[in-house]
């Protein structure tokens, strides 16, 4: 069994809320809305940051088999840059939320800031990933599928090896883009910013 805790009010219907993708240089950033079975459990249910990828990648098959619902939403780089990566994770929540099909009672989202979806009530807990199963499950299934889109990418982009950084500001990444410039993928109010870095 997990230490994570299963539920924070109801014994059920409540909706695991995590993004992945906020601090990277290009792609979307992505959201899982997740609602899991009171007793639902896995020994290796984690923040996902905590978990390799081949335990990531295990928990994902785990969370869709057993989740009553789950779904995976997201906000692209030109949504990123016109209304700010914040306002951009919240919107990729809600298209979560959208697609979720079963209507949860209460909302659990990781973090300390939420933009209310229709007249549900949420909770943010920092550390929440860390904390509730729900959560965790979210940060799995964020955190993996935006992984495996970066990964698709990387055919023709290899210069910006998304293989291994998935967008991330890794060094390579940033000379990538001093080398070779933007992409269609990146985010470019995030670049301004390295561009300066790599200019001094």
């Amino acid at each position: 069994m997990s230490y994570l805790e299963a539920y924070c009010c109801y014994a059920e219907g409540e909706a695991g809320l995590d993004e992945a993708g906020r601090g990277c240089l290009a792609g979307p950033v992505m959201a899982a809305a997740v609602i899991l079975p009171a007793d639902a459990d896995h020994p290796l249910l984690n923040d996902s940051k905590k978990l390799n990828e081949s335990q990531r990648m295990i928990l994902r098959g785990w969370v869709k088999a057993n989740a009553v619902a789950w779904a995976i939403g997201e906000a692209s780089a030109e949504e990123i840059d016109r209304i700010n990566i914040l306002n951009a994770s919240f919107l990729a929540m809600h298209r979560a939320l959208d697609k979720l099909g079963t209507e949860p009672r209460l909302l659990l989202v990781d973090g300390n800031r939420f933009k209310a979806y229709r007249q549900l009530p949420h909770h943010c807990v920092v550390g929440g990933d860390g904390r509730y199963r729900s959560i965790a499950a979210a940060s799995i299934l964020a955190k993996t599928e935006r992984d495996l889109f970066m990964q698709s990418l990387h055919p023709d982009f290899e210069a910006y090896h998304w293989d291994r950084n998935k967008g991330y500001p890794t060094m390579k990444h940033k000379k990538a883009i001093a080398t070779h410039g933007y992409t269609c993928w990146h985010r470019k109010t995030f670049n301004a910013a390295i561009q300066h870095e790599l200019d001094l």
